[in-house]
C-alpha cells in the first residue's frame, strides 16, 4: 500500500498526486513512469512521474482525469492509500550537454517534462521551454520552470497568453531564435508530439517524444503498448517510452490510442439510458 500525501486539482481536469514511495523515489530518473492501481478492483494506469523527493520518500504525478480509473485517482484524499504503485519503469531520458535544448509540453506533459528541464540545466545546457494549452488558465507550473529555463514561450488557442494558436506556431518560434536548438524533447498529447515531429523533421532538428500508449503490465509481456518505429515493432514500456519522433508511425499510434476512447468515457454516461441487449448479446443500435 502507498499512502496519499496529497491530491489536488491544479487546473481544471488536471490533478497532482503525491504518494509515499521511498524505493521508487530513490531510483527514479527523468522520463520514467510508474503504474498505479487506484483500488483493489482497478486497472493498472501508467503515469509519468513529474517530481520526487528522496528525503521524504515521495513521488509526484500530474495526470488528466479521462476515464473511470483516473476518476478514482482524482477522488483520493490525503491519508488514503492505493494498493499498487510500481516503478520506476521504462528508460530514462538521455541527459547530456547537448548545447541548446527546447522542451515542448502541454497538458500532463508540462508536469512530466519538469524533471527533464532540471537535469538538462544541471548539465549546463541552455534550456528553452514552449508551453501550450487551450487557454492561460490551463497553463501550470510556469513559475517552477523560471529558474530552470533561459526562456519560456507560451502558446494558447484563445490567445489569452503568449502566441495565439497551437503548436503549429513552433516553426515561427524556432525561426526567431539566433540559432536552432540542438535537440527538441516533447511531452504531451499525441497531436502535440506528432505535429511537433512533423515541423522539426523539415527543420532537421533531432526530436525525442515520450509515447503514452495503452499499457497493462509495463514489462513487455502483454504487448499492448506496441508501436512501430522505423518500420519495426517496439514496446513503449521497455524499449521506450522515448523514441525518435521522426521515426514513429503516428497514424498507427493515434489509431491505437483511440481504440478504447468510448470505453474510457462510458462510466461518465451513467445517467444516459442503457442500450437494449438482444438475446445473442449484441447491443441494439
Amino acid at each position: 500500500m502507498n499512502r496519499v500525501v496529497q491530491r489536488t486539482m491544479i487546473v481544471p481536469n488536471m490533478h497532482l498526486l503525491e504518494l509515499e514511495a521511498p524505493q521508487i523515489a530513490s531510483k527514479i530518473r527523468p522520463g520514467q513512469f510508474v503504474i498505479v492501481r487506484p483500488d483493489e478492483d482497478g486497472e493498472r494506469v501508467p503515469l509519468s512521474v513529474a517530481d520526487w523527493d528522496k528525503e521524504k520518500g515521495t513521488i509526484t504525478i500530474v495526470f488528466m482525469e479521462v476515464g473511470a480509473s483516473t476518476g478514482k485517482l482524482a477522488s483520493l484524499k490525503a491519508g488514503e492509500t492505493v494498493p499498487t504503485c510500481v516503478g520506476p519503469l521504462g528508460n530514462a531520458t538521455e541527459i547530456a550537454p547537448f548545447g541548446t535544448v527546447m522542451l515542448v509540453a502541454g497538458c500532463y506533459g508540462i508536469g512530466s517534462i519538469y524533471p527533464v528541464a532540471r537535469e538538462l540545466k544541471k548539465q549546463g545546457n541552455k534550456v528553452l521551454a514552449v508551453i501550450e494549452g487551450r487557454s492561460s488558465f490551463l497553463l501550470y507550473w510556469l513559475d517552477k520552470f523560471v529558474g530552470l529555463t533561459d526562456r519560456i514561450f507560451s502558446i494558447t488557442r484563445d490567445g489569452s497568453q503568449g502566441l495565439k494558436g497551437h503548436v503549429s506556431r513552433l516553426a515561427e518560434i524556432i525561426n526567431g531564435l539566433p540559432s536552432p536548438p540542438d535537440r527538441i524533447i516533447v511531452n504531451g498529447c499525441t497531436y502535440l508530439m506528432s505535429h511537433t515531429s512533423e515541423i522539426t523533421r523539415s527543420l532537421g532538428i533531432p526530436t525525442v517524444v515520450n509515447l503514452n500508449p495503452i499499457m497493462i503490465d509495463g514489462t513487455g509481456m502483454c504487448g499492448v503498448c506496441r508501436v512501430t518505429v522505423t518500420g519495426k515493432m517496439k514496446f513503449a514500456c521497455v524499449d521506450g517510452p522515448e523514441f525518435n519522433g521522426h521515426e514513429v508511425d503516428w497514424k498507427e499510434f493515434l489509431a491505437r490510442r483511440k481504440q478504447y476512447m468510448d470505453e474510457e468515457a462510458l462510466p461518465f454516461r451513467r445517467s444516459e439510458p442503457k442500450p437494449a441487449i438482444h438475446k445473442e448479446g449484441k447491443c441494439q443500435a
